[in-house]
């Protein structure tokens, strides 16, 4: 999951077919404003969710399908990644506007929608490298109070009070990622993921809030102004549900340990000769904007969060083994999950 934006970066070759033609019509009958003629193009991220680049003479959009084909039930769900880019396009959340929703398969094999495409800078690297070192702390500013906005949202007030399960949101994430690591026998047992099966569930925090979660929010899944220290667009909205808010932000705050190898990150560099806010002053101008006097247990969250992680990778390593993911990413993540559950128990070692 190292974080390589030349593999990301641009659009080109349509690696994902659809059928051009049909795409046309059903723009022509359904986007505002539409005037052709069409040129597609495919973004190299948006793997998960083939994601186009639509060019016209006059506009310029994004398009996101589901991929063709049998798919394991609730993935790549991009209805579902519609409907919460309408709902908070009202609020403070800055989010792309969502210009049209196809749920018929015949128009291009699968369902799509089609937003707005926004134009800034997205940041692969957690430091903001390419920023002068006395303006990076005005960029983690500005991710801070985007994600604290999408935290002081209320899912009922825009329509999202359905958009997943209620309560017990730490409980239902623990077993379900337990039960995948203990399964997974091809890909072997570590002492530091057995020690966090046992520990996590019994120290769940007792005052549980719920709200509307990201579920991947980083540097690099968010569009800058392109001169501005400001966030224009929050993107990949994939794993959006209702879950924790602070395990949402905890994730996020993850940068400052992960390993700029694995997911970007800092790599526990000290961020201050960067030009960047300690963690510890991260979290409180998070609190300060969500109206909380501090996060007490910050480390389970952090654990949760490292265990979270690994026990995927923890998955990829299985699939690698039975020969189901061959891919060179998918090798780099098994190797790197040791990793992840050793910072996980070091969490865990924290809170103790």
């Amino acid at each position: 999951m190292a974080t390589d934006a030349s593999a990301n970066i641009g659009a080109g070759e349509v690696r994902v077919a659809l059928d051009a033609a049909a795409l046309e019509t059903w723009l022509e009958a359904n986007v505002a404003g539409y005037r052709g003629p069409l040129t597609i193009e495919q973004f190299k991220g948006g793997q998960s969710n083939p994601t186009y680049r639509l060019t016209t003479p006059g506009a310029q959009y994004v398009m996101r399908r589901k991929p063709p084909g049998e798919l394991v039930k609730g993935a790549h769900d991009v209805l579902r990644e519609a409907r919460v880019l309408s709902a908070l396009a009202p609020t403070a959340v800055p989010v792309p506007a969502v210009l049209g929703i196809c749920d018929d398969d015949a128009v291009v094999g699968s369902a799509f929608y089609v937003m707005a495409l926004v134009e800034g800078r997205i940041f692969w690297d957690a430091s903001f490298g390419e920023v002068p070192v006395g303006e990076r702390a005005a960029y983690f500013d500005a991710m801070n109070t985007v994600i604290a906005a999408l935290h002081r949202v209320d899912p009922e007030a825009v329509g999202l009070g359905d958009f997943g399960r209620p309560g017990n949101y730490f409980a239902r994430q623990i077993g379900r990622w337990s039960k995948q690591y203990l399964e997974d026998e091809a890909a072997g047992r570590n002492a530091d993921m057995d020690a966090l099966v046992e520990w996590l569930p019994q120290n769940i925090p007792a005052d549980e809030d719920s709200g509307i979660v990201h579920g991947d929010f980083r540097c690099d899944n968010m569009i800058f102004h392109p001169t501005e220290p400001r966030v224009v667009a929050v993107l990949d909205w994939e794993l959006s549900t209702l879950g924790s808010p602070v395990s949402d932000f905890a994730y996020h705050a993850l940068m400052y340990r992960m390993p700029p190898d694995i997911v970007a990150g800092l790599g526990g560099a000290d961020p201050v000769p960067l030009g960047l806010p300690t963690e510890a002053a991260y979290v409180d101008a998070y609190c300060r904007r969500t109206g909380r006097s501090g996060i007490p247990g910050w480390d389970f969250y952090v654990a949760f969060n490292f265990f979270r992680l690994a026990a995927i990778f923890h998955g990829i390593k299985g699939r690698v083994i039975r020969g189901s993911a061959n891919s060179a990413h998918a090798r780099e993540r098994a190797e790197a999950f040791p990793r992840l559950a050793s910072l996980a128990r070091q969490a865990m070692e924290a809170c103790r």
